[in-house]
């Protein structure tokens, strides 16, 4: 079906707005999950790489709530992306700024809600909140076809022959009605064996059984054997939907840029999420005393990170950025940063250190806007989500990692070493992959001519 032309505004302001607030609600208390992580610490006392399991799979897969926070943020920049194309970037980097501006909000509502309702109340409080994406999710209204509403849903069997993937009318019927034909004999059958045994009760009702089916007119026999024939044409038909989404899923990963943008998506969340949760407990490691703190770190990490989404999503709009070099220069920036932690040991130091990597964990605004340049408008829903579902995968397996060493170590030196060395390796193997293939690789995709009914995706140059 083809859609609309992208507005570039009208309603796709209504859909930033929603999106913002959708992004603040569901991602707010996750990613600000750090100043829970210490309540957890001293209310299970387990050790560090144990607890970060309850964090990470609070961002990342594995529990309801984080099922939902994907659906949503995929839904988010989808529906953006359709929306907007001239100014995509920018419209990506505002709805973006809301899981930052929740984190610096929510880092500080959290901890006085443990205060005064402790961490159970805390808890049933912000799921409360929660319940208001409700009302956001109302207000998306998904692009139309240009002329004609949406299309409604056909049955299998009303379905034109020439839409059939199975084409089996005509002898369908008449098979199926042998199938019952026979099912009735092998009934007999059955009921004479079980006469000639001791089974008496049985044999009585498979004989009321017969009788029954005896006198039932020809017309019940051929209306189930359309139901058998609907039942069967159904399974075809999902299992064809099933073989076509496999062939995409492997046609994607025959696209380098896809594939290492895929690796770098993984190595980023498994290296560049911990700081989010890890960052207090750094700071109490490092002996940092509590009257130094002038803000708690997971805010600056959650006001950087609004400004960098801001920023880099109205850089990716700039005709002469290349968007993936940008989102390369920010994956290695922030390894580096990362690798500077273990030498941070004032207040100072880690947060000018948590403001870099909140500023260049921004770089969230920028990759759908890679994504797109990547695989197309038609693909980005298909390809976002097998991104995020990795990029949550990612988000689980970092903070416990993390953790680990610590427990093994008893400092977090060699754990930011480790994440420091798993960001940089994502943005240099992206950057190998980029150089030879990028402009191949949107030579492929065919410029729609000048028309209202076609998407028009934005050039990298």
């Amino acid at each position: 079906m083809e859609l609309k032309k992208s507005p570039d505004g009208g309603w796709g302001w209504v859909i930033v707005f929603v999106s913002f607030f959708t992004q603040f609600l569901c991602y707010g208390s996750p990613l600000a999950v750090g100043v829970l992580y210490i309540e957890w610490l001293d209310a299970f006392g387990e050790g560090k790489g144990k607890t970060a399991w309850v964090g990470s799979l609070a961002s990342g897969v594995g529990l309801l709530a984080s099922l939902g926070c994907g659906l949503l943020y995929t839904a988010t920049v989808t529906i953006t992306c359709q929306y907007f194309d001239d100014r995509r970037g920018l419209a990506l980097g505002l709805i973006s700024t809301g899981s930052s501006v929740g984190l610096f909000i929510y880092a500080a509502l959290q901890r006085m809600l443990v205060e005064f309702y402790g961490l159970d109340g805390c808890l049933l409080i912000v799921g409360a909140l929660a319940l208001n994406i409700l009302a956001c999710g109302s207000l998306m209204r998904p692009l139309q076809s240009s002329d004609c509403p949406l299309p409604k849903k056909i049955a299998p069997e009303d379905l034109p022959d020439k839409y059939s993937i199975y084409n089996e009318k005509g002898k369908n019927l008449e098979e199926n009605i042998n199938i019952l034909d026979k099912s009735y004999s092998s009934e007999e059958k059955c009921r004479s064996t079980l006469a000639n045994g001791d089974w008496k009760q049985e044999s009585l009702l498979f004989k009321n059984l017969t009788v029954t089916h005896t006198k039932e007119p020809e017309t019940y026999k051929k209306k189930v054997a359309e139901q058998t024939y609907f039942c069967k044409q159904l399974a075809k038909r999902k299992w064809q939907l099933y073989k076509n989404y496999c062939g995409e899923t492997v046609a994607l990963f025959k696209n380098k840029v896809f594939s290492a943008l895929f690796i770098a998506i993984l190595l980023f969340d498994i290296g560049g999420f911990p700081p989010s949760l890890l960052m207090e407990d750094v700071a109490r490691s490092s002996n940092v005393k509590e009257e130094e703190f002038i803000m708690p770190l997971i805010s600056i990490i959650g006001i950087m990170t609004a400004v960098g989404k801001l920023l880099l999503g109205i850089l990716a709009d700039f005709k002469w950025i290349n968007t993936l070099y940008l989102y390369v220069a920010t994956l290695i920036i922030m390894g580096l940063a990362l690798c500077a932690i273990p030498f941070a040991k004032s207040y100072v130091t880690l947060a000018l250190l948590s403001a870099i990597l909140g500023f260049f964990t921004g770089n969230w605004s920028i990759f759908p806007y890679v994504t797109t340049k990547t695989v197309g408008i038609e693909k980005l829903a298909h390809a976002y989500g097998i991104l995020m579902f990795f990029a949550g995968l990612g988000n689980s397996l970092g903070p416990p990692i993390v953790g680990w060493f610590y427990d093994w170590t008893q400092t977090y030196d060699i754990a930011f070493y480790f994440s420091g060395f798993c960001v940089l390796l994502g943005g240099f193997i992206l950057l190998l992959a980029a150089l030879p293939s990028w402009n191949t690789c949107n030579k492929q995709l065919p410029k729609p001519a000048p028309t209202t009914f076609l998407y028009k995706v934005a050039s990298n140059v």
